[in-house]
């Protein structure tokens, strides 16, 4: 049967991107990318590949180069930046070839909040800080349901990441005070995670705004809030912990049995 692979060829630096990928970018037939958020160091592993700009294409173009060409036998990849299950279009794109008997994969990638923390130099769970992370968008031409309001997911005071929505900085901060965050929260934003030209800009809620557009920030760019980012204190994790057992070691405490 006829086969389809969306492949997520990570944030930006070409060395993140996994060995299966590229294999299969080295030996498609057709590549249909999106657009400029792909380096140019991955379009040069399209060896033999006819490739489509997926940015100067409307959905249904798309999906006829897609169904076409995977009906011929080629090998047809639908390559996206990052991970092409977080902020993407290829349900829509499987549930179509779906319908024309075409089978699709997913090819995971690194997605760019990851290399985002990384850049930070993040961990966004800490022990007595927070377990929890909260991956959202601001509302602008996308609708974002009622229940998720920044305002509402706030209250919850754990790790929030931004996806698109760098260019409403102002109106995320101002949410998520009023959701319950304190102005002194830090946040760290990201531009072109990993990518030459990355930026990395710190703050908390109160200063992070100003410090963003003055860097003339308008997309491109993940925004992380919470203490994470700057932690005043955490508690060390008990896995590696001498009086902490498990499956492969035992306690090293003195109250333990031999």
């Amino acid at each position: 049967m006829s086969k389809v692979f969306f492949i997520g060829c990570g944030p930006g630096d070409p060395d993140l991107i996994t060995v299966k990928a590229k294999k299969l970018l080295q030996k498609a037939d057709v590549v249909v990318y999106s657009g400029s958020l792909i380096p140019e160091q991955i379009m040069k592993m399209c060896k033999k590949a006819k490739t489509f700009d997926a940015a100067k294409l409307v959905r249904e173009e798309i999906f006829d180069i897609l169904k076409k060409n995977a009906k011929k036998g080629k090998n047809v990849v639908r390559l996206h930046d990052g991970d092409p299950t977080i902020y993407s279009t290829i349900r829509e794109q499987m549930d179509n070839l779906h319908k024309e008997k075409i089978n699709s994969e997913i090819i995971p990638g690194v997605t760019s909040f990851l290399a985002a923390a990384a850049a930070l130099g993040s961990q966004l769970t800490l022990p007595g800080v927070t377990q929890s992370i909260i991956i959202t968008r601001a509302e602008k031409r996308t609708k974002v349901p009622k229940r998720e309001k920044i305002s509402e997911l706030a209250k919850h005071r754990t790790t929030m990441v931004f996806y698109l929505s760098v260019q409403l900085i102002g109106d995320i901060v101002k949410e998520a005070v009023a959701g319950g965050y304190p102005k002194s929260t830090p946040v760290g934003v990201v531009y072109r995670a990993s990518w030459d030209d990355e930026k990395i800009i710190t703050g908390t809620l109160d200063t992070i705004t100003k410090k963003v557009r003055d860097q003339k920030i308008t997309r491109t760019a993940i925004i992380i809030i919470g203490d994470v980012i700057k932690p005043k204190s955490y508690e060390y994790s008990r896995l590696y912990d001498k009086s902490f057992s498990h499956g492969f070691r035992k306690s090293h405490s003195k109250s333990s049995k031999n």
